[in-house]
């Protein structure tokens, strides 16, 4: 295998702007880029061609891959009302089920997707930990392992960030029956990412980070503690938490410390460039200028957050003034860089009653502004050098699809407005992970197989629900 790959595309989107006939250099054995640049008309001699425009990857900064099979699943009333509180008893019987084989099969399925849609790398906010009883496996990490396996199975870039559970609501509520498959103590919290660490510390598809579920599900001993133990480990590592998803959250927050979620998060974890706020949907203006100024990523999941009837974060006011985001796929109902995006700018146009809303000064196309922003953030909450094609970075990029009706006579910016706008189906067409390709003219080779223990898996969970 030659130490560095040659590839020509016909326009790809540099960090600078659109070039024509681009040359990207890919040292083989990192599978970072090497260069990215326009190339002499007389310079294609030995470089592969890539038969389209070429787009920086998009990070998938939250997921639970195994609520994709529970996906069309829930959308039936239940009652008087329905709200994220119902659905995640619905999820909680369905977890009861779960063995370490069916979650690697969901997730192995769910990535392929991804990769299909145009997602090059996945942070995992993995919290099934324990078996059906809530009893650790004999080897702690037996599920993480499950995922990782997946990610290396499909191809994608994976961040796992092992979630931190260890109370059933503020202020020590005891752990409900459905919870117990996520919790542990401190000290086996610690045993937990020590044994991560020894295992996959020097893959270079495998990034560690934490997630700690909630500040309803971790105390402030057990945060505190955990962090410090993370730091001792990789100091740079990502930390994710969910904050300020839900109206009661919120009120619960303030009736047990007097502060809003956010607000107790800056006065007591030191948030940084390293963190991620997944959700943060219901925030104030003091907490929108301190995340600002954290430098955090907020981590939006649009198509969940409306199928939970979560609420709309403010991401116009958030953006204006220089704040970060990137965007998931979260319960995974949908799996879709282009639908996320979309539908986080819809809303704001719902709220605000105008359009055009995510958009700067110096770039006024819509889609291309949400998908460079989103990229960079993505790439920062995954803690991956990559989002931009450029030098040192990850070759993580997409090649659309230039025969696709809803890309055909669009050039430049106004292919990732009709990517993001019009591409109702898929406009990818290969995608490449470290410098490889990972899918090939939309599909990926290895999706027969694992759709069909995918389907043997549903199938078997069928025969319990």
């Amino acid at each position: 295998m030659p130490d560095h790959v040659q590839l020509l595309a016909p326009l790809a989107l540099l960090p600078h702007g659109w070039e024509e006939n681009v040359r990207i250099e890919i040292e083989a054995s990192s599978g970072t880029i090497v260069s990215a640049g326009a190339a002499a008309a007389d310079a294609a001699g030995g470089a592969g061609r890539l038969e389209g425009p070429v787009i920086p990857g998009m990070a998938n900064l939250h997921s639970h891959a195994f609520q994709r099979a529970i996906a069309g699943l829930t959308e039936r009333r239940g009652g008087d009302t329905d709200s994220f509180w119902t659905w995640r008893e619905t999820m909680y019987r369905f977890v009861s089920l779960l063995e370490p084989e069916h979650t690697a099969a969901i997730a192995a399925q769910l990535f392929v997707e991804m990769l299909e849609a145009g997602f090059t790398s996945v942070a995992e906010f993995h919290y099934l930990h324990h078996d059906r009883n809530g009893r650790p496996y004999d080897e702690l990490t037996e599920t993480s392992q499950r995922i990782v396996a997946a990610s290396k199975q499909a191809g994608i870039r994976l961040t796992l960030l092992p979630v931190l559970y260890t109370q059933g609501g503020f202020g020590g509520k005891p752990l409900s029956g459905g919870q117990k498959r996520f919790a542990n103590d401190i000290e086996q919290f610690n045993r937990l990412m020590d044994a991560l660490h020894s295992a996959f510390a020097r893959d270079p598809g495998v990034g560690l980070g934490l997630a700690l579920h909630s500040l309803r599900a971790v105390s402030p001993q057990a945060m505190g503690e955990v962090l410090a133990h993370l730091d001792a480990l990789d100091p740079h590592a990502p930390v994710h938490v969910h904050v300020a998803e839900q109206v009661r959250e919120v009120e619960e927050c303030l009736a047990f410390c007097a502060r809003r979620p956010v607000e107790w998060l800056f006065d007591n974890a030191g948030v940084d460039r390293r963190w991620c706020l997944v959700h943060a949907t219901h925030v104030d203006e003091a907490e929108i200028d301190a995340i600002v100024a954290s430098g955090a990523v907020v981590g939006l999941c649009p198509t969940t957050e409306a199928n939970l009837g979560d609420g709309i974060f403010p991401a116009v006011e958030c953006l204006q003034r220089g704040g970060r985001f990137g965007v998931g796929s979260d319960s995974n109902v949908s799996v879709s860089p282009s639908e996320e995006l979309r539908l986080l700018e819809y809303g704001q146009r719902l709220r605000h009653r105008r359009r055009a809303m995510l958009t700067s000064r110096q770039q006024p196309s819509v889609g291309r502004f949400l998908y460079e922003a989103a990229a960079l953030g993505g790439a920062q909450a995954l803690g991956i050098a990559a989002g931009e094609l450029k030098p040192g970075a990850c070759a993580d990029f997409v090649v659309l699809d230039r025969d696709s009706p809803a890309l055909y006579g669009r050039h430049e910016d106004a292919l990732l407005d009709a990517a993001v706008f019009a591409g109702n189906r898929n406009v990818v067409s290969s995608v490449w992970v470290g410098g490889k390709e990972v899918v090939s003219q939309g599909r990926h080779p290895m999706r027969e197989r694992i759709f069909a223990r995918y389907k043997a898996t549903i199938d078997a969970l069928a025969a319990e629900l």
